[in-house]
């Protein structure tokens, strides 16, 4: 007989059975992080994950593990270890988690595996993606009209479909507000490395504020850290990415377009803890409050009212379906 039987037997409280039933349940949980390349305090994808898990630690007293990836083959071992050492759930960030999990779900299909940014078609995976066209649609808005002559920059990480679906929501955005924007668009690489090269990043930055562009979106990582660096040195505006970045340069971020990875990563945490946890697919935009943009004491000063309005108007017209943003993931063609 357990202590807590015991306890429960003598005293027959409902409220001692209640608590015991919860340290169970809190004991069975067992949270851990596998980091995308680039760090937990990238201040930008991956921080955003760190600080769901933190909130979950804050609220539930039950503290977590996580790695940092920092090569491809890294990813597996590190989800193997976990599952192996018994913890569950496991949130696995970002797309080049999707292979390594595959394999590992198989092997355990016991743990429950929650992946962000990817779908993995397993009965222990959880899939997170996101709209991000349409958060990135409202900050194009923002830029377009926070640019004079409607010149505004991209300056995405690694080369792939993804990071395109955020260029590409950025200038349907731009043009909505303005139908001659001028849109310069770059990407810092093809190989992870493109992900923590603000060197990279800044130079890029600086080629496009020569050309024009007054104000500059980074989805990039670490290497987005150089983007807004340079925007800010060179008197223009930068735009942040996945967390809010708005206080890296105080006043010269003009908002940040948030992907809540955060309340992803604290929900999957917490269903797991509740019982509530459901393998299967899930797809997080304006409706469901899973992308945005920000608007705080940093920035509010370089947010009109009347810009406010008009991105909160097209926020809902894009959640009633009167604005169409493309999804470059489904049809690679952008519209211009």
């Amino acid at each position: 007989m357990t202590r807590c039987t015991r306890g429960a037997a003598v005293l027959a409280g409902a409220s001692l059975l209640a608590l015991c039933a919860t340290a169970a349940s809190a004991a069975s949980v067992k949270p851990a992080v596998v980091y995308d390349i680039g760090g937990k305090f990238d201040k930008s994808f991956n921080e955003g994950v760190f600080h769901g898990a933190e909130k979950f630690k804050s609220d539930t007293g039950i503290d977590f593990r996580d790695f940092e990836v920092t090569n491809d083959a890294q990813r597996e071992q590190a989800l193997r270890k976990f599952a192996r050492d018994g913890f569950n759930p496991i949130v696995a960030v970002g797309f080049g988690q999707a292979q390594p999990l595959e394999k590992v779900a198989a092997e355990f299909p016991n743990t429950h595996f929650t992946i962000i940014d990817s779908v993995v078609d397993k009965p222990n995976v959880q899939s997170i993606t996101f709209r991000e066209e349409q958060g990135s649609f409202l900050v194009g808005l923002l830029a377009s009209k926070a640019s004079k002559d409607g010149k505004v920059g991209f300056v995405g990480g690694m080369d792939i479909p993804l990071i395109r679906k955020f260029g590409c929501g950025y200038v349907q955005g731009a043009k909505y507000a303005n139908p001659k924007a001028d849109v310069y668009q770059n990407m810092t690489g093809t190989t992870g490395a493109a992900w923590r090269d603000p060197v990279k990043g800044g130079e890029l930055a600086r080629s496009q504020i020569d050309r024009g562009a007054e104000v500059i979106y980074a989805a990039a990582g670490a290497t987005g850290l150089g983007v807004l660096r340079a925007a800010a040195d060179g008197g223009k505006l930068g735009i942040g990415v996945d967390s809010n970045q708005d206080g890296l340069f105080p006043g010269k971020i003009l908002t940040s377009m948030l992907k809540h990875v955060d309340v992803a990563t604290y929900k999957t945490f917490m269903d797991a803890k509740d019982g509530t946890w459901k393998p299967g697919s899930q797809v997080l935009g304006l409706k469901e409050d899973g992308v945005g943009y920000s608007y705080d004491d940093y920035n509010k000063a370089l947010i009109t009212p009347e810009m406010k309005a008009a991105a909160d108007a097209a926020a809902k017209d894009i959640i009633d379906g009167k604005i169409q943003v493309h999804d470059y993931m489904s049809d690679s063609k952008c519209p211009e």
